[in-house]
């Protein structure tokens, strides 16, 4: 089996995630190529000095430069704060590497837009992490819409909220600063369902758009009474049309108390309709108009051995993947476009075109009208 080195530059949420994922996939997938776990990267010393060995990595290092330029390097993971993903990402490709990238892309559509000119024209290949496309049960969805079950889509509604923002006393942080997170619930939550959107209906056209800042100020850290600004937006609502002119409505909000990791999709349809829950991950509801009218219902497909890639991890219908599983779902996506070069998705051509729309979300806000963005 051919092995690949891997950087991993981040230890947060999400660099936890990717080292659980390059760990993972070999056991659970197989494949020609097996990660090695060469460097573990961040600014923290003390951090990595303790999660290198237990990550699994051979070496760590607290400079990224030195470590996109390492000859071991093959494959390297970004799970840095966005505000450094451009220049992280930039001078991986300029060295040869594929670049595995968390979303948001980056701070805004000029970035977006390097990053994307610079894996265009690079050896190596670029991968953004929305893993939720990743799940069987949504690929599933994928297949029963392709199929026609439930005829030609004509209407895609989406909401996708969280609550850890909605305390007004929660102090402020680097993800209040557009300089530094960019955009709010846009760049944090709304991307994926963007990303959802594209991949089941198409691309978006064009947008008319709201957003809210619900929090305007909030305490400033080891800084009695005093306030900071919060630059960017808490929720953001708009109404889309896609290329095909299929219509939908997005909304989201990180300030929606009780919601944890929602994601709910109905897609809609001239003989049925889908629909989706992502704190209920393992199921789609199907909707078929067919048979006698009194007894037609919603029908509850849970995850199974039949849907691709669950039974790669539990040979047991029912018995349910979670959030870490999907990345290793797409590390194995990533290492199987790399050995049959083939082009993985989404990359930062795509990922461009799902940064195009939620800047779009601000532009149609601060104009008040409809906005093209494809």
């Amino acid at each position: 089996m051919k092995e690949i080195g891997i950087a991993l530059i981040g230890t947060g949420f999400m660099g936890k995630c990717h080292a659980l994922a390059w760990n993972s996939v070999t056991p659970v997938f197989g494949g020609k190529i097996k990660p090695r776990l060469e460097i573990l990267c961040d600014v923290d010393e003390a951090a990595i000095r303790k999660l290198g060995p237990e990550y699994g990595f051979a070496r760590t290092s607290t400079d990224w430069r030195q470590v996109v330029a390492d000859p071991a390097i093959d494959i390297v993971s970004i799970t840095t704060p966005n505000g450094l993903h451009r220049e992280m990402a930039i001078a991986a490709l300029a060295a040869g590497k594929h670049v595995w990238c968390e979303k948001p892309m980056a701070l805004d559509l000029a970035d977006a837009t390097e990053m994307a000119d610079a894996a265009a024209t690079a050896s190596g290949k670029s991968l953004l992490g929305y893993n939720y496309i990743r799940n069987p049960a949504l690929q599933q969805a994928k297949k029963i819409i392709s199929d026609g079950t439930i005829g030609d889509i004509i209407h895609f509604r989406g909401q996708v909220d969280e609550d850890y923002m909605a305390d007004g006393d929660l102090p402020w942080s680097w993800r209040a600063r557009i300089a530094d997170g960019g955009l709010g619930v846009l760049g944090d939550l709304t991307c994926h369902l963007v990303s959802l959107a594209h991949y089941f209906v198409g691309h978006i056209k064009e947008l008319s758009a709201d957003v809210e800042t619900v929090y305007k100020t909030r305490p400033l850290p080891d800084m009695t009474g005093e306030q900071g600004v919060v630059e960017n937006e808490d929720i953001a609502h708009a109404l889309v049309r896609f290329d095909n002119g299929v219509s939908g409505t997005m909304c989201s909000s990180r300030t929606a108390w009780g919601r944890k990791n929602l994601i709910r999709l109905e897609i809609h349809g001239t003989c049925g309709m889908l629909t989706f829950d992502q704190e209920r991950l393992n199921e789609i509801n199907l909707f078929v108009n067919e048979g006698p009218k009194e007894i037609q219902g919603f029908r509850q497909v849970l995850s199974g051995p039949p849907h691709p890639q669950y039974s790669n991890f539990v040979p047991a219908p029912g018995h349910q993947l979670g959030f870490n599983d999907l990345k290793v779902i797409e590390a194995a996506h990533f290492l199987e476009c790399i050995e049959k070069n083939d082009q993985p998705c989404v990359d930062f051509a795509e990922g461009l075109l799902i940064e195009k729309v939620i800047h779009g979300f601000i532009r149609s806000a601060q104009e008040r009208r409809w906005v093209s963005v494809s």
